[in-house]
């Protein structure tokens, strides 16, 4: 089994926080969004994984060996691939070419998922799936009386289908893909101006491909800072309640409301945290009440008032606001 993660795109939702760290990279609860993916799709494969392709930009050395090593975690090898320019979804496959071989699962690195089952070995093909209230800012599936999916929609302006298209798909022959995915490059076949992955999956369907819906009990967004909040209060909510404090986190006059992650060496002092409150490695807080937020690495908090806000690495946050988004490397003050 290999699995293609494309995670190349800019983020432009999440800044200031993918200024500095590509979104997939971002921490949830001490975990980048991209590892619990993968621990999450890991969880669904009966297969061993033999290999995991990022897709990515120009990243640097340190943010490559960082994705081997999520990948070494499940027992895969991890590899590289490039895409340089944003020409669209089957583009961004496309770039992991190599990797199209066998079984094969793709996942955009945008989204988390929690399901209760195992990959069909006997499936040709199978588009997770969710239901959705608002179906026209999806792609959506529509299934014929057998339950097969005989339809692919973009953002349907009229109602076709409310099962929503999670971005996680699973091919039985790797191949088959990669060879459609030749054909929509070779010939330039775009939708609006784009290569995208569902005129490939169309295509195939046409041709006799056999494509089953998966259900998700529960499908996360991180699209931008609210969202990913909320995304990151359901990854603790599935906690049951039990916080993780790091044995080496220095706490003092502090009251912790679970569920909560403390990294190693934060120090709280004079404080209420949580609940749903992540606090990355050596941050301190100081005589502040914080709840539903997300603080990452190295960052400095005082007398500070905050509630569903997002503050990224080595911040320096100084007063009192109630619902705040600062990237990394930022100074706050408010006296």
């Amino acid at each position: 089994m290999n699995i293609i993660i494309p995670m190349a795109g800019m983020g432009t939702r999440m800044r200031p926080h993918t200024l500095t760290v590509p979104k997939p990279l971002i921490e949830l609860a001490g975990k980048t969004i991209v590892h619990r993916l993968v621990e999450g799709i890991a969880g669904v494969c009966e297969d061993k994984i033999d290999e995991i392709a990022f897709v990515i930009g120009e990243f640097g050395d340190a943010i490559e060996n960082q994705l081997k090593e999520i990948a070494a975690s499940v027992g895969a090898k991890g590899t590289i691939y490039y895409q340089k320019e944003a020409l669209g979804t089957a583009h961004a496959v496309w770039c992991a070419a190599p990797a199209l071989t066998g079984k094969t699962v793709v996942a955009f690195a945008d989204t988390l998922f929690y399901a209760d089952f195992k990959i069909d070995p006997a499936a040709d093909s199978i588009i997770w799936v969710k239901k959705v209230e608002n179906p026209q800012a999806y792609g959506v599936v529509s299934t014929d009386k057998e339950g097969f999916i005989e339809g692919f929609v973009e953002k349907p302006q009229e109602f076709v289908s409310d099962l929503a298209i999670i971005g996680i798909y699973y091919f039985s022959d790797g191949n088959r893909l990669r060879k459609e995915l030749d054909n929509i490059i070779d010939n330039d076949i775009k939708k609006s101006g784009e290569y995208q992955l569902t005129t490939a999956l169309e295509n195939m369907r046409m041709a006799g491909l056999k494509f089953i819906p998966g259900k998700v009990d529960e499908w996360l967004d991180c699209g931008n800072k609210d969202i990913t909040v909320e995304t990151h209060q359901r990854v603790l909510a599935r906690t049951k309640g039990a916080a993780s404090i790091s044995k080496s986190a220095e706490i003092a006059n502090s009251v912790i409301n679970e569920p909560c992650f403390i990294g190693e060496n934060v120090q709280i002092e004079n404080s209420i945290i949580g609940p749903f409150v992540s606090i990355g490695s050596n941050s301190s807080i100081e005589d502040s009440i914080i709840s539903n937020s997300i603080i990452q690495k190295n960052t400095n908090i005082e007398n500070a008032l905050l509630t569903d806000s997002m503050i990224g690495s080595y911040v320096k946050f100084t007063g009192k606001k109630t619902d705040v988004s600062l990237g990394d490397y930022n100074q706050y003050e408010n006296k």
